[in-house]
């Protein structure tokens, strides 16, 4: 019997990555500019409409650094973040010696909670400093409940960025995650629904602000025929090769949600008579999820005999690879004196939750694998 790894994410290529490379090799553009980098930008443009603007960087985080930039946050300000993240949503604030306020989730889509939110904008008025930002999370692919954290945000006049770094394809009543923000960004790391390797992209409104984004992330380099600088840059743009990944990779996007979608069902029908065993699915039709990852909550107060950590080693001893949920930045050693406001809704979830494999590749094979475990649930 086969045995091979069973990877929670692993990269899907659709064929016609190859084609876009070949050109760039072939015309020499390999620097972190080049055809295919414009030609991503404009795909991106094309597939989120809204009349966005994309600047494609090297990273996701680069995204997130340089939009607290463009929003103008400096050392000393504070930026509210989701706790319930990846560190990647929240280290950026701490390079421009600002601080993260963390703000717990809420259990119908495991983001930021707006009423929650709305506390501790007013308790950090209240000690003296206002946000200058918000982070907004889309996890796992399931959009946050954006209006609602919009409204609050439009009261203390506070702009959001919206990390959609996992919900590319996603929709929030019928509009694209990563449109939704006053600056939006996207990841194409190796494990995301599409990739360019490494990767990701900044979104926004303002054709201005890519082009400032685009200034900053190729070393601010001023018009001038020596090099000069008036302003810190970054070396932040996307290779022409990456671009060239990305995209072959935008011509499958479609088939790539159509396959996430359904592995979720997948795991719904093998959870289907199991109370103890919640898949994590849209609360309404207001939200609908490219489900990146299928995540389960395993309730041991319904009966199950197994922990979260029992299914993992399970998994783990069949060779297949899970990964409990995202341990909330409020319990990370290294945010351990920012502040949080919140209950326990995030680290009950990380308790108790588990992200099952869900790659667009997975085989049948693999998927009876998976289930032969589950079932023993």
């Amino acid at each position: 019997m086969n045995n091979s790894k069973i990877w929670l994410s692993s990269p899907h290529m659709g064929g016609g990555e190859k084609k876009y490379i070949n050109e760039a090799f072939d015309s020499n553009w390999v620097a972190p500019l080049g055809p295919n980098v414009i030609g991503l930008e404009q795909d991106l443009e094309n597939y989120l409409k809204e009349n966005v603007n994309v600047a494609s960087l090297n990273s996701g985080t680069a995204a997130i650094h340089l939009g607290l930039i463009l929003l103008g946050v400096k050392p000393k300000d504070e930026v509210i973040c989701q706790s319930m993240t990846f560190s990647a949503s929240a280290n950026p604030i701490v390079y421009l010696g600002a601080t993260p306020v963390f703000v717990d989730s809420e259990l119908d889509t495991w983001n930021m909670c707006p009423q929650t939110l709305e506390i501790a904008i007013k308790d950090r008025i209240k000690k003296g400093i206002k946000p200058k930002a918000i982070i907004v999370v889309h996890l796992y692919g399931m959009p946050c409940k954006f209006d609602e954290i919009k409204s609050v945000a439009n009261q203390y006049s506070i702009p959001i960025i919206e990390d959609s770094a996992e919900a590319l394809g996603s929709t929030y009543k019928n509009i694209k995650c990563g449109t939704l923000g006053d600056i939006s960004i996207l990841s194409f790391n190796g494990n995301k629904i599409i990739t360019t390797s490494g990767g990701g992209a900044l979104v926004t409104k303002s054709n201005a602000l890519k082009e400032k984004a685009i200034f900053l992330a190729s070393q601010a380099r001023d018009e001038a025929p020596h090099y000069q600088h008036s302003e810190i840059g970054y070396n932040y743009r996307m290779s022409n090769i990456c671009a060239g990944i990305g995209r072959g990779q935008m011509e499958v996007l479609e088939n790539r949600i159509t396959k996430r979608r359904e592995i979720h069902q997948f795991y719904k029908d093998i959870f289907l008579n199991n109370e103890a065993v919640k898949v994590f699915s849209e609360p309404n039709s207001d939200f609908y999820s490219n489900y990146w990852l299928t995540t389960i909550v395993i309730d041991p107060n319904k009966g199950s005999k197994k922990s979260r950590e029992d299914v993992r080693i399970m998994l783990q001893d069949a060779n297949i690879e899970s990964r409990p949920l995202w341990k909330p930045m409020h319990l990370q050693p290294v945010f351990n004196n920012s502040p949080y406001y919140g209950e326990q809704v995030a680290e009950n979830l990380f308790e108790h939750g588990l992200c099952l494999p869900s790659g667009s590749n997975l085989t049948e094979v693999e998927k009876e694998r998976i289930k032969k475990v589950l079932n023993c649930i």
